[in-house]
């Protein structure tokens, strides 16, 4: 308390680190692009299981793959970019949530063509 019963003025926040924005920006346009790929490529592989023979191919395992793959990343991806942008408002460094989302949605992405290819026999 102040001389005169008032609390004190609490200090100004730092200012935004601009490149710090610039980083984390950019790393995750790159995961709306990983995501967006992976969803196109996803689809367009599924659209092409006519020709998968029953007895060495599961075509429901292959949906399950993919779409358990595109929707673990997307979860992430929206996880991700929830917590780096109040990261950001807070102050404090983003980036570094900004290119693990973009690592765990790769990943996610990754095990989902594994489950893929092993469901198709491939």
């Amino acid at each position: 308390m102040s001389q005169y019963g008032y609390p004190p003025v609490p200090p100004p926040k730092p200012p935004a680190s601009g490149g710090d924005i610039a980083a984390s920006t950019v790393v995750l346009v790159l995961t709306a692009l990983l995501l967006a790929v992976a969803g196109f490529f996803g689809l367009f592989s599924l659209a092409f299981l006519d020709s998968c023979p029953p007895e060495s191919c599961s075509v429901e395992g292959a949906v399950t793959a993919v779409m358990f793959g595109v929707g673990a990343a997307l979860a992430v991806g929206l996880v991700g970019l929830v917590v780096t942008v109040v990261r950001l408002v807070r102050r404090k460094r983003g980036w570094p949530v900004a290119v693990a989302t973009l690592a765990l949605c790769a990943i996610a992405v990754f095990l989902g063509g594994v489950g893929y290819v092993i469901a198709v026999g491939g």
